[in-house]
């Protein structure tokens, strides 16, 4: 086995979790297939250098911390849609399609959520949108030490400082972050609602959806439900004006969805049939945020960038299910 085949199989166990952090770190799965590129080029280019003074693991994390402090200080801070502006009314005004990314990018998984759940506090769209508003070395400090479990020595390591300061850096950065993330992880509230509770909500949803069924899809709704749609501007607030964007734009057209786990979140691929078009196109990957068994909010994430990072099939046939 040549030197290149080597390495690969020595990284190849940590290439999913490195990716993970690169996103964690960026907010972007763009970025982050990115930044982890740049980090693995980077390793390799200084495996030489390596000398076994911290585990491969440590290193490689080393390596991919600093590429993403180095891309976070040349981008703009990724945000949630309800951040980058007020909520509308007017269904009809939806904005154009911001071409800067600014905004949170999703991490799509698994294709059924209710079936293959597992817990993933620290892919939440909340957690990560939360992430985005600490400088970058915070970003990092609390990522390695609380998501990650490395030591403070460690982490000192990885960021050329001392443990005293990773301290102090970890207590600002939680403080923030719990200043900005609900009381309940998506995590717990599915653990609530258990295996059952979880596929009924799925399958109600859908039906609701897909059978452009306004009030199923209401008596899944919070009160306060939001819904986004990135990277477009306008976001709808509340039950009353989510209800009309359903009714005026997204009903307008017939749609099929398919289960996804979103951001460790319920999620669904949306396709949707145009005016005389043959078959579906994808339109949107969705992320739920539940509470108390209700959908407080539909992050709907429209870039065809994203889906098709994603692997997401573009198209569906009318015999496609």
């Amino acid at each position: 086995m040549n030197e290149a085949a080597t390495f690969e199989a020595q990284v190849a166990p940590y290439r999913r979790e490195l990716y993970a952090h690169c996103y964690r770190m960026l907010g972007s799965a763009h970025d982050a297939e990115d930044a982890l590129q740049e980090s693995l080029l980077a390793a390799w280019r200084g495996l030489a250098g390596f000398e076994g003074r911290s585990s491969l693991r440590a290193w490689l994390y080393r390596v991919a911390t600093n590429a993403c402090l180095r891309l976070i200080d040349g981008r703009k801070r990724r945000v949630l849609a309800v951040e980058y502006g007020p909520p509308r009314t007017d269904t009809r005004d939806l904005g154009e399609m911001l071409t800067d990314r600014p905004f949170l990018e999703p991490l799509i998984e698994e294709t059924d959520p209710a079936a293959s759940y597992e817990r993933r506090e620290d892919v939440e769209l909340a957690f990560v949108a939360a992430l985005q508003h600490l400088p970058g070395t915070q970003r990092a400090v609390l990522i390695l030490r609380e998501v990650l479990g490395f030591s403070a020595a460690e982490v000192a390591d990885v960021l050329d400082t001392t443990s005293a300061s990773v301290n102090s850096a970890l207590q600002r950065a939680r403080q923030a972050v719990d200043e900005r993330v609900p009381r309940t992880t998506q995590a717990e509230e599915l653990a609530a609602l258990g295996d059952v509770g979880r596929r009924e909500l799925v399958a109600r949803f859908m039906a609701a959806w897909e059978g452009a069924d306004l009030d199923a899809l209401l008596a899944l709704l919070a009160e306060d439900a939001r819904f986004t749609m990135p990277p477009l501007p306008a976001w709808f607030d509340g039950r009353e004006h989510v209800s009309r964007f359903f009714s005026d734009r997204v009903f307008e057209t017939p749609w099929r969805l398919f289960p996804l786990t979103v951001n460790g979140q319920l999620g669904f691929a949306c396709y949707m049939r145009e005016p005389g078009a043959d078959g579906f196109r994808l339109g949107a990957v969705n992320a739920l945020t539940v509470r108390g068994g209700r959908v407080a909010e539909i992050n709907g994430f429209l870039d065809p960038d994203v889906h098709r990072r994603a692997g997401l099939a573009p198209t569906l046939g009318d015999a496609d299910r």
